[in-house]
C-alpha cells in the first residue's frame, strides 16, 4: 500500500482591511483655530498653520487635512474619521489616546507624533517620513505602512493586528512588550530593531529577514556564536 505524506499547510496572514475613504463635496474651512472638543464634518482644511493650537476632544468627520503646520498642535483623544490628511508636516504633535478609524495619511513629514495609547482601525500611512514616532500601549487593526520611513518608531506595549509593513523602512524599531497577531513584515524595505526582538511572535518575516535579524536572536536566547 501506497503511503501518502501529507505536507504541512502553507502560512498564511491575513490581510489588512485597507480604508475605503471616499469623500463628499467638500466646504473649505473659512473659520479660525481649533477649538477644544470642536466638531468638524465634511471640511477642507488646506495650508493653514496649526501650530501650537488646542483641539483636545475634537471630531474630524469626512474631511481633508492638506499642507497643514501641526508643530506642537494639541490633538489629544481626536476623533479622525473617514479623513485624509495629506502632505501635513510637524514636530511633536500630541494625538495621545486619539481614535483614527478609516484614515489615509499620505506624504506626512512629521517627528515626535504622540500616539501613545491611542486607536487606528483602518488606516493606511502611505509615503513620507515621520522620526520617532511614538505607539506606545497603542492598539492597530488593520494599519498598512506602505512606502514610508519610520525612524525609531516606539511599539512598545502595543498590540497589532493585522498590521502590514509594504516598501516600509523601519529602522530602529522598539517592540518591548508589543503583542502582534498576523503582522507582516516580509515585504519592508529595511527591518532594523533596536529592542523587542522576543515580541515578535505573530508576525512573518522572510528568510532573508531571518538572517539579518539573527545576532539579535542569538543575543536574546544567550546564544554565543563561536566561529
Amino acid at each position: 500500500m501506497a503511503t501518502v505524506r501529507r505536507g504541512r499547510r502553507p502560512e498564511t496572514v491575513k490581510a489588512a482591511r485597507r480604508p475605503e475613504v471616499r469623500l463628499p463635496e467638500l466646504t473649505v474651512w473659512q473659520g479660525g483655530g481649533l477649538e477644544p472638543d470642536g466638531d468638524y464634518d465634511g471640511l477642507d482644511f488646506a495650508d493653514l498653520d496649526w501650530a501650537g493650537q488646542e483641539g483636545a476632544g475634537a471630531r474630524f468627520m469626512d474631511c481633508a487635512v492638506r499642507r497643514c503646520s501641526l508643530d506642537e498642535a494639541g490633538l489629544a483623544r481626536a476623533r479622525i474619521l473617514d479623513s485624509v490628511l495629506e502632505g501635513v508636516r510637524g514636530v511633536g504633535t500630541d494625538l495621545s489616546g486619539a481614535s483614527l478609524r478609516d484614515v489615509e495619511l499620505v506624504d506626512a513629514r512629521l517627528g515626535g507624533v504622540q500616539l501613545y495609547g491611542a486607536a487606528l482601525e483602518r488606516v493606511v500611512v502611505r509615503g513620507g517620513k515621520i522620526d520617532y514616532l511614538n505607539l506606545r500601549e497603542a492598539r492597530l487593526r488593520d494599519v498598512v505602512f506602505e512606502g514610508c520611513v519610520l525612524v525609531e518608531p516606539d511599539f512598545a506595549g502595543a498590540v497589532l493586528e493585522r498590521v502590514e509593513f509594504r516598501d516600509c523602512a523601519l529602522r530602529g524599531a522598539d517592540f518591548t512588550g508589543a503583542r502582534l497577531a498576523d503582522v507582516d513584515l516580509r515585504a519592508a524595505a529595511e527591518l532594523d530593531l533596536a529592542r523587542g526582538v522576543d515580541a515578535l511572535a505573530g508576525a512573518v518575516i522572510s528568510p532573508g529577514q531571518l538572517f539579518d535579524l539573527a545576532p539579535a536572536l542569538a543575543a536574546q536566547l544567550g546564544l554565543r556564536v563561536v566561529p
